[in-house]
């Protein structure tokens, strides 16, 4: 069954561990199905999200890419629920452009270290899945970008200069900092530059979480 509105879709996501970080009409040239309605972003619910997928039997079977698979799973079954159609990051290419609704549904932007920001989950924002559905929801009101009023710890944050302002991400300067025995609180707890956000003090991730993500950043997805 289709959700009423977005509150009630944002608490069906919940149930799975998800929220809803964003929504859009999209347009023709924006790369949704035909006949979507409305295009639904769902992202992790942090920091309860990291338990109920570390005891998924995606995270335990040792096979490759497990928070996609379970992302599958789970996503698309809800999809189905909803009488949607799951779209994922990681289906490509061509590879949706999730970058693109992001900033379109108005909770993301681009943060003065580039990477996005959103409104509730700050420099943490991550995007599971997006869930085309047939109809037209209400969207909720604009909000501003949380930059504006932020001290902007970010820009000072990374300790080899990787993320700075005015500058394209270095890539490689950042892995083989969090590789080497330096980074390793990078590498064990997560980026200082997520963590310095003060957006969403009370959206974090586990340092578990954090490693694992770091895993897979550098190669090595197993758990």
């Amino acid at each position: 069954m289709t959700p009423a509105d977005l509150r009630e879709a944002d608490l069906t996501a919940a149930c799975a561990g998800l929220r809803v970080r964003g929504a859009l009409h999209p347009g023709s040239e924006d790369g949704a199905p035909v006949g979507t309605g409305t295009l639904v972003l769902l992202g992790p619910d942090e920091p309860g999200f990291w338990p109920l997928f570390s005891f998924s039997p995606e995270y335990f079977d040792g096979r490759p890419d497990p928070l996609d698979r379970w992302s599958k799973r789970v996503i698309s079954a809800l999809a189905g629920d909803w009488g949607g159609e799951a779209l994922f990051p990681s289906d490509g290419p061509p590879y949706a452009p999730f970058l693109t609704w992001a900033l379109t549904s108005g909770r993301a932007w681009s943060s003065p270290v580039g990477m996005l920001v959103h409104d509730a989950a700050g420099l943490f924002i991550s995007y599971r899945a997006a869930i085309a559905l047939p109809v037209r929801l209400a969207l909720p009101d604009a909000v501003n970008k949380p930059c504006g009023t932020c001290g902007q710890p970010c820009q000072t944050a990374c300790p080899v200069g990787a993320l700075a302002p005015g500058q394209a991400y270095d890539v490689a300067r950042c892995k083989a900092h969090i590789a080497s025995e330096a980074g390793r609180t990078c590498r064990t707890a997560g980026c200082l530059v997520r963590r310095a956000c003060p957006v969403a003090k009370d959206f974090y991730r586990r340092p578990e979480q954090s490693a694992f993500h770091m895993r897979a950043f550098l190669g090595d997805a197993a758990p």
